[in-house]
Parts: structure tokens; sequence; C-alpha cells
């Protein structure tokens, strides 16, 4: 005799819409759609839990960027030897525009992706941020005693520094907080 039939009671249940996908993909999605670099290892810290660089990407990229980074170490050294003290400089104030430009461009974009609710906004913050600091440097570096310097510091601790701080803080938590919904864009606590 044939045992009854019993029918599952979710088989009928209506299955939820499938949302529509956003072009891009977040940060989750792109880590748990990565390849392990040893499919039978356990995960957890170590060189069994690597994950493998995707077909056509170059596998040494990494290693090529830390080699360039300890290259330019004895570069530094020949230069804090033979550069002048001082120098004259042709288009001194076209540079320092441009800079503020660029980082008036920075802060801009940056707000307009975040009014947005763009993703990428991660991206021209930490543009925007690295300029800032770079400004804040040469400001300082390069003003002359005095007044000049003081005012150079004043700027940099009193704006330019926060400003690539806020920058910076927008960056990482764009990053570690994706939306969940598809078309919203990035969700943070500002």
């Amino acid at each position: 005799m044939d045992a009854p039939h019993v029918e599952d009671p979710g088989a009928h249940r209506e299955q939820a819409p499938q949302q529509p996908r956003s072009a891009g993909r977040t940060i989750t999605e792109l880590h748990e759609t990565a390849v392990p670099y040893d499919a039978e290892a356990t995960p957890g810290p170590g060189p069994s839990s690597r994950r493998k660089w995707p077909r056509g990407e170059p596998r040494y990229l990494g290693l090529a960027l830390v080699g360039c980074g300890v290259a330019m170490l004895p570069w530094l050294v020949v230069l804090a030897k033979t550069l002048p003290t001082t120098t004259r400089v042709r288009h001194w104030s076209t540079a320092w525009v441009g800079l503020d430009a660029l980082e008036a461009l920075g802060l801009a974009t940056t707000g307009r992706l975040l009014l947005r609710r763009d993703p990428r906004c991660a991206l021209t913050a930490t543009a925007t941020a690295a300029l800032l600091v770079t400004d804040a440097w040469f400001d300082v570096t390069t003003s002359a005693a005095g007044t000049e310097f003081t005012t150079a510091v004043a700027m940099a601790v009193g704006i330019e520094l926060p400003m690539a701080t806020l920058c910076t803080v927008l960056a990482v938590r764009s990053l570690r907080r994706p939306s969940r919904d598809p078309g919203r864009g990035v969700r943070t606590r500002w």
C-alpha cells in the first residue's frame, strides 16, 4: 500500500518578487562571490583563506606596488641630500590655484554623490582627503617664518586637516555600510 501523500506546507507560498539589480555591486556581494584560494581549506586567517585573482587580473600587481614603494626609499634619501633649500618657481600661483581648484571640485563632487546616495562618493572623498592633506603639508612647509607660518598652521589645523578627516570618515563609513536596497545607494549616519 502506498504511503499517503503529504504536501509541504510552504510549497504554495508565493515567492517575493526579486528586486531589480543595480549596475554596481556592493562590497559584500563582491566578497561573497570571490573564489577561494583553496576550495578545501577551512576559513580563517593565514594563507589558506586567501582569494584567487579573477581571470585576466595581473597576479603580481600587489607585489609590484610594494616593490615600487620600497624602491622609492633610496630616492627619498637622494632628494633629501641634493635638493636646494630654496628655489624660484615660474608658475607658483598656477600650482596653488590648481591644487585648490581640485580640492573644490573634489568636495563638490563628493557632496553631490553623497546627496544622490551614490557609493562612488567613497572614491571622491578619499581623493579629496589626500588633496587636503597635501595642501596642508605644502602650506606649512613652504611658508616663511612669522605670520605666514602661523596662518598656514592655523589653516591646516582649523580647516584642511578636519575636512580631510571628515572625507576619510565618510569614505570608510560608505564602504562599511553598503545599502541593502539596490536602488538606494550609500547609507550613512550623516
